[in-house]
């Protein structure tokens, strides 16, 4: 590994990294918030951690601290999942089933093209495409033979392509995208109070202890914890501004550092048909998402975020700051995250068996 320039973030010491990053996060946040891009908080942020990792930072975001993000966004969206959202979500369960289906089939697709014309193997490409969450399929990579490096960062890319296509269909169509201070949140401030606000902390602490070591289980455990305490009554989720602007940094700062210099010299050469791959799969989904919206009569936003394939936090911060249908996105892409985690392996394996047959 090549010493650091004297203009590498990694010649300064960690504090002031830290410090820099977020200043520079923060501002990034609010001003894309000023001009009412979606996910505002997590998208700023994102991106000025992607470039303190290319330029050497040496600093990394604990995991504990995202794991904490991801349950903070999963009470957000518990406070969207009412009785009559989940009750039209249980009458979409055929649809459901089918875009999800239809999803891994179109990303085993590209998969397999990655591994025949993009020089990356088989197993690796498999995983590499697969729609589920971009941690999980890191971890589950590594026990059947993938380079979980290779798969990291065409994971990550695919996500950071998904947030910003994700975010331009947003605005291209018009979408009521006021940031986290619209009426999503606003909602969630109504009856602010020191017990509301500390039981909402205490569920998502336990909400992501007892996730630990479930797939997603840090998003999914306190969605389905704060939703259930919420629908009981027991519990009124308040989560005020300056606690969902450090969940959102701290979801967007992890994903951005990852992409540090060893990483990207590695995939250098195979970056461009990554890129490809993942806004190929996007435009796949986004057909299909325009064909079943079509099927539903739904909004075609609401479908494309459900079918995108991003991680669930990622989705469902842009579904919650465009006030599309959060219970729908958030149902389709809890199925296919199943769906992919019970199925992957074995796509993994038909997709080296096809790219064999292929060469």
């Amino acid at each position: 590994m090549s010493r650091p320039t004297s203009l590498s973030l990694a010649t300064l010491p960690a504090f002031a990294q830290w410090l820099l990053l977020i200043l520079l996060a923060g501002s990034a946040g609010q001003v894309f918030r000023y001009f009412h891009v979606p996910a505002a908080l997590f998208l700023g942020p994102m991106l000025v951690a992607i470039g303190f990792g290319v330029s050497g930072a040496s600093i990394r975001l604990n995991k504990h601290v995202f794991r904490l993000g991801q349950g903070s966004v999963g009470l957000l969206v518990a406070h969207s999942m009412t009785m009559g959202v989940l009750l039209t979500a249980m009458q979409s369960w055929h649809v459901m089933v089918f875009a999800t289906l239809l999803t891994v089939a179109l990303s085993a697709a590209v998969g397999i093209g990655l591994a025949r014309w993009g020089g990356i193997q088989g197993s690796t490409a498999a995983w590499g495409t697969s729609p589920g969450a971009a941690s999980a399929m890191v971890a589950m990579s590594e026990d059947y033979g993938a380079d979980s490096r290779v798969v990291a960062t065409m994971q990550y890319v695919r996500v950071v392509c998904v947030v910003m296509v994700g975010a331009l269909v947003s605005r291209v169509i018009g979408a009521d995208a006021g940031g986290t201070d619209a009426h999503a949140t606003e909602a969630l401030l109504q009856g602010v109070n020191l017990l509301n606000l500390g039981l909402t902390v205490l569920t998502i602490v336990v909400g992501v202890t007892l996730g630990a070591r479930v797939p997603a289980g840090a998003l999914l455990v306190p969605l389905l914890l704060g939703g259930a305490l919420q629908l009981s009554g027991v519990l009124h989720i308040t989560m005020p501004n300056w606690l969902l602007a450090i969940a959102y940094g701290a979801i967007g700062s992890y994903i951005g550092l990852r992409f540090d210099r060893v990483t990207i010299a590695y995939v250098w050469r195979r970056l461009p048909a990554m890129i490809l791959g993942a806004l190929l799969l996007i435009l796949l989904c986004a057909i299909s998402a325009w064909i079943i919206a079509e099927m539903m009569g739904k909004d075609f936003l609401s479908v494309y975020l459900a079918t995108s394939p991003g991680g669930l936090d990622a989705m469902a911060i842009i579904a919650i700051d465009t006030h599309s249908d959060v219970g729908f996105v958030l149902a389709m892409q809890t199925l296919r995250l199943f769906g992919v985690i019970v199925t992957g392996a074995y796509i993994a394996r038909q997709v080296i068996r096809v790219t064999q047959r292929l060469a």
